[in-house]
């Protein structure tokens, strides 16, 4: 028997993305952030929640995309890993939540090779629905600190 996942899906850019709803600790409206210091753009800073200090994650800009002014309908979606010896908790700033659906694995499709200068590192696959595209993200990636905090130097392309 085939068994089915679900997936919290929401709007990023005009795209749709999908993340495992077993990672998905809560949804919130965005609040302000603390800021850190010296840290990369995508990262928003940190909030408190209920003890737990929990990082933000622009994902538009994590994804190289341009930023978004925030608004009423900006969330932050709270990922946690579910198996894993240290727990992980983080904040992804969306533009808004859309859906929860049920895909099998068959409905799942590898996403195509971009060579080298696509980095592909949070991509599971891909599930349509009707004629659009979901692009269901590897929640395991996104709370991986090594993927999620990882910054290519320029000097790196050379």
């Amino acid at each position: 028997m085939e068994q089915e996942k679900e997936y919290l899906t929401f709007i990023l850019n005009g795209e749709e993305y999908g993340v495992d709803i077993l990672c998905v600790q809560e949804i919130r409206v965005w609040s302000s952030v603390t800021e850190l210091p010296n840290k990369p753009d995508y990262i928003k800073g940190v909030i408190n929640l209920r003890g737990i200090i929990v990082p933000i994650i622009d994902l538009r800009q994590r994804f190289g995309q341009d930023p978004l002014a925030y608004n009423e309908q900006t969330v932050t979606i709270i990922l946690r890993n579910q198996n894993s010896q240290k727990t992980m908790v983080v904040g992804i700033v969306v533009d808004a939540v859309s859906e929860v659906y049920k895909f099998d694995k068959q409905s799942i499709r590898t996403p195509p090779t971009f060579g080298n200068k696509i980095d592909r590192c949070f991509l599971q696959g891909l599930a349509s629905i009707e004629e659009r595209l979901i692009i269901l993200l590897d929640s395991h990636s996104l709370l991986d600190q090594n993927e999620l905090y990882h910054v290519e130097s320029k000097a790196e392309e050379v």
